[in-house]
This record gives structure tokens, sequence and C-alpha cells, in this order.
């Protein structure tokens, strides 16, 4: 008996144990999420300056990221939002990338909250409600087509926008994307009843069902964070007029940006000419 009680009270304490992990993993899911950098707002805007960026602004006075220099020529606009690490300063590349096809693009680096020199913390919420602010600025200014680019975490934030604001967004460019954040973590940690635990869901698969436009979905062939898997699934679940490209050696991180990449046109001609099929 003294035996087959202290097997049960041990058998508890691992439960409690579990229980007790899940709960802290549960709290502190944000601090394992999110991995912002940090600079100062005059270190920043002397990189800005150096890249020919401009501060981005709202209609409150407050930064809220980087733009290139108006161009009285440029037929469109790309919203970008980062992926997880860094700051928005960091992929300037979308901007190069876009422009090297000639000055048809006008380009927005959005900032989020907690990253950069911005105050706020970094949160699903967060990030949706600022973005949602700062499309609403963009389409205020003038009645030019809205693309947005979203990078890995910023695809979810994209496909968000994309949902909410159907009719007034023109186009998305999704890179290394995922279904949802819980695919990704279960993915990750397929011990853990991850699905049920995470408060941030980022689930771009059910966003892009709400929305019918071009979509252009660029994929890692060799990504290990969100894995290729999860690009392909949430490519097959759109209904939409789509376009793939897949960058068979590159990982998550090594995505060839360079504004002489051949996929930088075909993507600049698919969103613009808003085909509507598959293209490839």
């Amino acid at each position: 008996m003294w035996n087959y009680r202290k097997g049960l009270w041990r058998k508890l304490a691992v439960v409690i144990f579990a229980l007790g992990a899940l709960v802290m993993l549960t709290a502190l899911q944000r601090q394992l999420i999110y991995f912002p950098s940090k600079a100062p707002a005059d270190v920043l805007s002397e990189l800005a300056s150096r890249m020919g960026l401009q501060t981005w602004r709202d209609n409150a006075g407050e930064a809220i990221g980087w733009k290139s220099p108006g161009d009285p020529n440029a037929r469109y606009r790309m919203l970008v939002f980062h992926g997880n690490a860094g700051y928005a300063l960091n992929r300037d590349y979308f901007v190069t990338g876009l422009r090297a096809r000639g000055s048809q693009w006008d380009v927005f680096l959005f900032e989020y909250p907690g990253y950069g020199a911005r105050k706020g913390t970094p949160s699903e919420v967060n990030f949706k409600a600022t973005a949602t602010q700062a499309l609403e600025a963009l389409l205020a200014i003038d009645s030019r087509p809205v693309f947005i680019t979203g990078e890995s975490l910023g695809s979810g934030v994209a496909s968000f926008l994309a949902s909410t604001f159907p009719n007034d967004v023109a186009g998305l460019l999704l890179v290394t994307p995922f279904s949802s954040l819980g695919d990704v973590g279960a993915h990750h940690y397929p011990f853990l009843p991850v699905r049920t635990l995470l408060s941030e869901r980022y689930d771009s698969r059910e966003a892009l069902s709400h929305y019918g436009g071009p979509v252009a979905f660029l994929l890692a062939g060799r990504d290990e964070v969100v894995t290729i898997e999860l690009g392909r699934q949430l490519y097959d679940s759109y209904s939409g007029p789509k376009w793939l490209h897949v960058e068979t050696h590159a990982g998550h991180n090594t995505l060839p940006y360079n504004p002489g990449a051949p996929w930088w046109g075909e993507v600049s001609t698919f969103l613009t000419s808003a085909k509507t099929g598959s293209l490839k």
C-alpha cells in the first residue's frame, strides 16, 4: 500500500510540475515570441538619412516608421511589415528592390510598437491596431493603390489587414509566411498543446479566406524557422489569384534580396497587373 501511495504521489508531482511549466509558458509566451531590437531615435534617423529614407509620421506627428522620398511619378505604394527580429530600417532592401524597377513605387517601412525607437509593447493586438491606423493614414492621403508586404511574422499582420480592408488592399507580397503561429509552435513543440496555450494567433489562413486580391508568395526551400511546408499550406489554401516562387537553397533569413534578383520584377508585374487566376 505504501509503495502504491508513494508512486501515486510521484505521478501527482509530475502532473503538478507539468501544469506549472504550462502556466509559466503561457505567462511568458510573448517574451518567447518577440525579439525586438531597440535603438535611440537620433541613431536611427542618422542611419535612415544615409539610406536616403525619411521619417514617416502619423496624423498625430508620432514617428511610425520610414519612407522613401515621395516620387511624383510613383503609381503605387507598398506598405512593409517586417519580420520578428531587428527593426524596420534593417529591411531597406524592400525599398531598393522595388525602386530598382523604376520610379513606380513609394515604399513605407512600418515600425512595430516596442521596436526600434518606438514606444509600446509587442503583441498581436498592438501590432494589428497600430498597423490598422497606419493603413488608414495612407488611404487618406491619396487614391493611389496600396499594396502590402509581410515578412515572416509580418505576413500575419499583412494578412489581417487584407481581411479587414479587402477592397482597399490592392495586393500582398508574403515573404516566408506561415499558416498560423499555432502551426509553427506545434511543429517545433509537438509534445505541448501549443495551439490551446497561445494567445498570439496570427492565423493567416483564416484571414486570407476573407480576401480575394492577388497574393504573391516567396518561400525559402530550407526554411528552418516556419518551414516551407507551412508556407505551401497557406499558398494551397488561398483561392484567389496567386503567384509562387521558391528559393530552393535559401534559409529563412538568407533569401536573395539583392535588387538584381529576378523575382523582384516578377512580383511587381504580377501584383500591378492584378490578373485573375493562378500564374504559377
